[in-house]
Order: structure tokens, then C-alpha cells, then sequence
């Protein structure tokens, strides 16, 4: 188990100790996840211009530039969390804030699509080193009392960033050239880390120290790794049904090996005696259906307002900014009243918010632009929605486990979020990758997205952390 503190000149008490502020460390890691998450999905909206930048490459070879950092980046996770957990939080942060700058530099500067493919595949080790131990750096940070508070504006930060993404990445490019969509990361970045060095203090005990688990660790990769490829590949006209097939069966196999080690290994990668908790089980599984669910909405909301409603990039961008600025006021209120209440009121009323928002969009939108009318509501709707669900999976996911297992109980969490994304960008591909769009295009794609934001409430209604003393 690793302990970061901070010396700052603002102590609080708490259980009779003098604790430094944590709202330092807070921040040192809330800006490396912002850019991560603002990274994760500015590409999408500079897609074309980076294409553009690539005379001849086709759209199948580009694709890469998405598909790469997604498959390395949910295959990262997990084995990240176990190395901040072994071998300290701080040392991965600063190590992964450090290959993400160096590696968005080297994407701005690449000058052929294998160098910029290769140096997104380095960014996305980086982004996955860094974002489970920035959750446990927080939760260290904090006493137990205020850490559903924080750990829900972590996730709101992390939620905010990714749904913005699009529109700031159209903007930047659209201004200054699609390299600024890479060295944007590299001011915000280089703060993170200096102050990072600075405040953030780590002891160590020796007991705590373990072994890397390396065999887990290459099957975990390995199967999660290529189950997202058979998903992300599955349109793509250079992979035979058979290669997928293989690929999937692949990953199959690979992830059915490493449930196998992890039971029988005196060090485990992932103790699977996480999942014996009731609450950490049924907040995977809403994650994984909520995640599938968000990726929908977001590539929906793109296809809608360029193809049907005709608007260009910068316009569409600027369309969807009212959703996300309601994501931090919601997650903030929730994780205020988390703390008093537990997370299971605003994941199942969030979710049933959301189920709302994607019912409006598939009945009321029609073939004329109508923005205000047709489509604020059901964009305010999902805002709610996903500020009140995305930040409490998060902190529900980790809210009752040890100290020791909060990277890699968080990095478990996070990783699930991001093979549902994987998977809802392929259903999404798979119903509306085609030309001469209309509404009724849209129609089983929301109705997918009611059915599992439905699905993510009633997997919330088991999940208890409304603490102990509050009860009854």
C-alpha cells in the first residue's frame, strides 16, 4: 500500500490528524485526466483534417489513428492500476503525464501515418498509466468523509473533457491545423507535472511491495486487446469474417486464461476477490452497458447534425457544448448528497434520465433543423443524465474497497467504460456507416440506447454504499 500526501500551508483536521489540503493534489491530477479524456475524443472531430494532412491514405489505414490508442488504452488499464498500486502512484503519474506529452509531441510533428500511428500507441500507454493512479492519489488524498465528493468531480472533470472534445477539436483545427489538436495537451500537461513533482509525497512500506504480475498481465492485454479488435475492425473491408472470428475467439480464450491464473497465482494482477463484492459487481456491469450507451449518443449526435441536419463541423461542435456544461453542476450536487445518501438514488434516476433523453431523440427530431425545439431538450436531458451516472459509477466502483486496491479496483472500472465505448462506436459504424441517412436511420440505434440506459438503472438498483452511519 502507497500513501500520497502534499505539504501545503492548509491544514484541515480530521479523526484527531492534521491533514494538508488536498485540493492541490486534486487539481495536479485532475488536469493530466482532463487531457486524456479531451484526447480520447478531439480526434474524432479532426478525423478529416488529419486525412487531408495524408494525401493517398485511405480512410481504412487512418482509421488506426482512433483505433489504436482505443485498443492499447483499454488493454493498458487494469495492468496500470496493478503498477501504481506495486510500485508507487506518483512514480506511474509522473511517468505516464511524461509519455503523453512526449507522445503528443511526436503526433504533431509526425510526418508519415505509421510514425503518427506508432506515436498514438505510445500516447495511449501514457494516458493509461496516469488515469488509475490519479484516481487513487485523490482518494488518498481525501479523508473518507469528503472522498465521494472528490472523486465525482474527478469524473466530472474526466466526462466534461470527453464530451467537449469534439468541439474543441473541430474549432482548433478548423483555426490553427490538425497538429494543435496533439500540442494543446502540451501546457496543461507540462503544469500537471511540475507541480505534480512538486507536491506529491510518497511512503512506502516494504511489506507492501509486490511482484509484477507479468503472465497476467500479457493475457489480460492480449484478450482485451483483441476482443477489441474484432470490434472495431468488424466493418472494415480488410478483415475476413474469419480473421475477426479468430481474433475474437483469441481474446476469448486469452481472458477465460488469466480468470484461470488469477485464481491460482500468489499474486494476482487482479484479485478477483473484488468482484465478491455485490456492489463492485453490479457497478462493472452498469459501466460496461452506460459506456456502450454514452459512445452511441456521441457519434449519433455527429451523424445527425452533419448528414440530416446539414450543419458543418465547427457549427456541430458548437451544437453539442450545452450537454456537457451541465455535467459538473450535477455531478458536483450528486457527489455532495453521495456522501449522505449513497450513489444508488442518482445512478438509477440518472439512468432513467438518460433512457428519457434517447426516447426524445428518437420520437421528436425530424428531417428539418429545429434546434432549439427538437433537439436542446433531449441534450439538456442526457446532460443531467450523464452528470449524475458517469462520476458516480466511478466512485461507487471503489467506494468500498481496501486502500491497496484503489488503482487497480478503479483501473478494472475505467477499462470496462472503455470496451463499451469500443463496442457502442461499432454499432453506431455498423447502423449508420452508410450513406443517404435519414431520421428513420436513427430509429434502432436510440432504441438500443433506451434499452441500456434501462438496463444501467436496474443494474444500479443492488449497488449499496450509503454509509453506515447514515442508516437506520
Amino acid at each position: 500500500m502507497t500513501a500520497v500526501t502534499t505539504a501545503t500551508d492548509a491544514p484541515v483536521v480530521a479523526g484527531g490528524e492534521t491533514r494538508a489540503s488536498p485540493w492541490p493534489v486534486f487539481w495536479v491530477a485532475s488536469i493530466a485526466v482532463f487531457l486524456v479524456s479531451l484526447d480520447t475524443t478531439m480526434l474524432f472531430a479532426a478525423f478529416r483534417a488529419v486525412r487531408a494532412g495524408f494525401p493517398g491514405t485511405s480512410a481504412a489505414d487512418m482509421s488506426w489513428l482512433l483505433n489504436a490508442y482505443t485498443v492499447v488504452y483499454a488493454a493498458m488499464l487494469i495492468p496500470a492500476g496493478g503498477l501504481a498500486d506495486t510500485h508507487g502512484r506518483k512514480k506511474i503519474f509522473l511517468l505516464g503525464v511524461t509519455l503523453f506529452l512526449a507522445a503528443s509531441a511526436a503526433c504533431g510533428l509526425a510526418g508519415t501515418v505509421g510514425w503518427l500511428i506508432a506515436a498514438r500507441v505510445a500516447q495511449a500507454v501514457g494516458a493509461a498509466l496516469l488515469t488509475p493512479a490519479s484516481l487513487s492519489i485523490v482518494l488518498d488524498a481525501f479523508p473518507q468523509n469528503k472522498r465521494a465528493v472528490a472523486v465525482s468531480l474527478w469524473g466530472a472533470v474526466g466526462g466534461l473533457a470527453a464530451a467537449i472534445g469534439p468541439s474543441v477539436g473541430s474549432f482548433v483545427v478548423d483555426a490553427v491545423g490538425w497538429p494543435w489538436a496533439f500540442y494543446l495537451n502540451l501546457p496543461l500537461g507540462a503544469l500537471s507535472l511540475w507541480r505534480g513533482a512538486a507536491l506529491l509525497k510518497e511512503a512506502k512500506k516494504p511489506e507492501a511491495r509486490r511482484r509484477v504480475d507479468g503472465v497476467g498481465m500479457a493475457l489480460l492485454m492480449l484478450g482485451v486487446g483483441a476482443l477489441a479488435l474484432s470490434i472495431v475492425q468488424s466493418e472494415s473491408p480488410h478483415w475476413s469474417r474469419t480473421e475477426l472470428i479468430a481474433a475474437a475467439v483469441t481474446g476469448a480464450i486469452a481472458l477465460a486464461g488469466f480468470v484461470a491464473w488469477a485464481r491460482v497465482a500468489t499474486a494476482p494482477l487482479v484479485d478477483l476477490r473484488l468482484f465478491k463484492h455485490r456492489t463492485y459487481t453490479f457497478v462493472n456491469l452498469a459501466t460496461l452497458a452506460f459506456g456502450t450507451a454514452f459512445s452511441m449518443m456521441f457519434f449519433a449526435f455527429f451523424f445527425y447534425m452533419t448528414e440530416v441536419w446539414h450543419y458543418t463541423l465547427p457549427q456541430a461542435g458548437l451544437a453539442i457544448t450545452p450537454g456537457p456544461l451541465l455535467v459538473i453542476p450535477f455531478a458536483v450536487m450528486s457527489g455532495r448528497l453521495a456522501a449522505r445518501l449513497g450513489h444508488r438514488p442518482f445512478l438509477v434516476g440518472g439512468g432513467l434520465i438518460y433512457a428519457a433523453a434517447g426516447l426524445w431523440f428518437m420520437l421528436v427530431p425530424g428531417p428539418e433543423a429545429a434546434y432549439l425545439t427538437h433537439w436542446l431538450p433531449g441534450l439538456a436531458m442526457s446532460g443531467i443524465g450523464v452528470g449524475l451516472v458517469l462520476p458516480s459509477l466511478s466512485a461507487a466502483a471503489v467506494n468500498r474497497l481496501p486502500a491497496d486496491q484503489y488503482a487497480v479496483g478503479s483501473a478494472v472500472n475505467q477499462a470496462t467504460r472503455q470496451i463499451g465505448s469500443v463496442m457502442g462506436v461499432a454499432v453506431t459504424v455498423l447502423l449508420l456507416g452508410h450513406a443517404g441517412l435519414t431520421h428513420a436511420s436513427f430509429v434502432p440505434l436510440y432504441a438500443c440506447h433506451v434499452g441500456l440506459a434501462l438496463l444501467t438503472a436496474l443494474l444500479c438498483l443492488p449497488v449499496n454504499t450509503r454509509p453506515v452511519a447514515a442508516k437506520n
